[in-house]
């Protein structure tokens, strides 16, 4: 029994030791007064805040963290969230201070130094001090280099400034951090990456550049649908026309639900080739394949129009008219159409019936991300800064008592 003393008496010192340490971790000496550090953690203020924070009622959020916080000042993962509550209040000054505060603790770890400053830097950028909130982001990716918190929102400034080149830097770096799972979406804003790039050295009249841009562009994602576009415009600035119509029918395939982005070109193109027929061949294999396609009649029905077949593109308005109703440019071609057959009487009363529940819309979009609307098909949403997160608006029939269907 003797000979296992000095075996056992180590262990229960071990065990001393690690009770003590563990004691030592949860109790603090401030003030000359013991204090609980887990008190502020396991207080009701600290819950009842968390519960408020989920359910997005920030005013009341801040008001019991802040009693939770008045437990232990050092408690520094509830003033971090203090500040990042008064920067989504607006209050961007009261987030800087309460997170410049927290830079000036002398015993930050290298970690808990970078997240300090990743919230100093989205207070910066919610503020619109950019040079700040870059210089912010950098230093967090000098502390942490993998820090995708940090790459994300610079990737997001570079392109709020249009620095292109840079985005595209910032967003590699991300790729190499991603998740498989995560990767396609990595390509596709890649891709629209090299899409600005090109169309930057389209401006500067750089069109081999800016066609190995775009080309890039399409083998990082086939879906990139401006890609195709803009290269097409290159072959046809290049008097490629037949390279550039091939490049267009490409957006046909890849995504059909675009193609009207492609028909004022194709249009144009078609003749220039000997092959004036192909635009209208072309409109009815759409109307034929989905037959809820009004920007096929619409383009079709001016096509015809411009051939002194004005009363044949009526009927085609028409039937664009019924599958949807509110769009304003069905309507401004109606009018001219009525307007060139002289408002023949009954061709004006099919009309009035048919929008007699319409509500006229320009063409609108929403993104999906935010709701942001816009006028235009944009292929980066100027709100959330969100890429290919556009969608038309259909509004149904107001006769249905439906609402906006998207």
């Amino acid at each position: 029994m003797n000979a296992y003393a000095p075996l056992l008496a180590g262990l229960i010192a071990l065990l001393a030791g690690l009770a003590i340490g563990k004691a030592w971790e949860r109790y603090k000496l401030q003030d000359g007064h013991w204090i609980d550090r887990r008190r502020a953690r396991e207080s009701p203020h600290y819950i009842l805040g968390l519960n408020f924070l989920v359910s997005n009622q920030i005013d009341l959020a801040i008001e019991e963290l802040s009693k939770a916080a008045q437990l232990d000042a050092d408690a520094l993962e509830i003033h971090m969230i203090l500040g990042n509550l008064y920067r989504e209040k607006g209050q961007v000054g009261r987030a800087v201070n309460v997170h410049q505060g927290l830079l000036r603790r002398p015993k930050l770890t290298r970690l808990e130094h970078a997240y300090v400053l990743l919230c100093l830097g989205l207070d910066f950028k919610r503020g619109g001090f950019v040079d700040r909130a870059l210089e912010a982001f950098n230093e967090v990716l000098r502390l942490d280099a993998g820090n995708q918190y940090a790459l994300v929102n610079l990737e997001k400034l570079y392109e709020e400034q249009h620095q292109w080149q840079e985005a595209h830097r910032t967003r590699e770096q991300l790729a190499k951090l991603t998740q498989a799972d995560e990767q396609p979406r990595t390509q596709a804003i890649l891709a629209f990456l090299e899409n600005e790039l090109g169309l930057q050295a389209m401006k500067r009249g750089a069109y081999p550049e800016a066609a190995q841009r775009f080309e890039r562009a399409i083998d990082l994602d086939p879906q990139v649908v401006p890609a195709y576009l803009n290269l097409g415009d290159v072959r046809l600035h290049e008097g490629a026309t037949a390279d550039a119509v091939g490049i267009w029918e490409r957006v046909i395939a890849v995504a059909p639900e675009r193609a009207y982005l492609t028909f004022d070109r194709l249009a144009g193109a078609y003749p220039q080739m000997g092959a004036p027929d192909r635009f209208p061949a072309l409109c009815r294999r759409l109307i034929a394949t989905n037959p809820q396609d009004w920007r096929a009649r619409l383009a079709l029905s001016r096509h015809l129009a411009a051939h002194g077949r004005v009363d044949e593109g009526l009927h085609l308005l028409f039937d664009a008219l019924v599958q949807n109703p509110h769009a304003l440019t069905i309507h401004q071609a109606i009018w001219q159409s009525l307007a060139a057959l002289d408002l023949e009487r009954g061709l004006v009363d099919r009309y009035v019936e048919l929008t007699r529940h319409a509500v006229f819309y320009l063409d609108p979009h929403v993104c999906i991300r935010c709701r942001y609307r816009s006028t235009e098909l944009l292929w980066q949403c100027p709100h959330c800064h969100e890429w290919n997160t556009f969608v038309e608006e259909r509004i149904a029939p107001a006769q249905d008592g439906h609402q906006a269907d998207v």
